[in-house]
């Protein structure tokens, strides 16, 4: 069971390192470099990382929800965490994703630069649920630890 919880929170920590990057990175330039965040010109995908990571930590946190289900000082903070990534992932499907697969599919200069602003700072208010997420499956980890 720690293998498993210290192997989700791993990928858990990935997670929050790709929001850092683009936050740190990518998020501060393509505003005015649109052609960064398009792959057609050369540009990163997003998606190839993003996928990847997202499936990789729910099917983990499932499998640890699902196994600790019977300890409870355990299996409530992954529900923490489960709740937190939930929120997280439905507030991007709604609004993040389809307008990052606009911004990636335009035509280069078609998106206006408040926009570009615009999702980038909201893209930031992710980050706090990215936290929990990881404060969730760290202390489930500890606390199986601990028990």
């Amino acid at each position: 069971m720690e293998i498993l919880l210290g192997i989700t929170a791993l990928s858990a920590a990935l997670g929050v390192g790709g929001g850092i990057y683009e936050m740190t990175v990518i998020d501060p330039a393509w505003p005015q470099r649109p052609d960064i965040v398009h792959p057609a010109s050369g540009g990163i995908s997003r998606k190839r990382f993003w996928i990847v990571i997202h499936v990789q930590f729910e099917l983990l946190l499932i499998a640890s929800l699902i196994v600790t289900w019977p300890i409870q000082e355990v299996w409530i903070w992954l529900v923490l965490a489960f709740l937190s990534h939930a929120a997280m992932r439905v507030w991007s499907a709604l609004d993040f994703i389809p307008k990052a697969l606009a911004f990636e599919q335009s035509e280069l200069g078609t998106v206006s630069l408040a926009e570009s602003k615009s999702w980038v700072s909201r893209s930031r208010l992710r980050m706090p649920l990215d936290l929990i997420t990881v404060a969730g499956v760290a202390m489930a980890f500890a606390a199986s630890i601990a028990r």
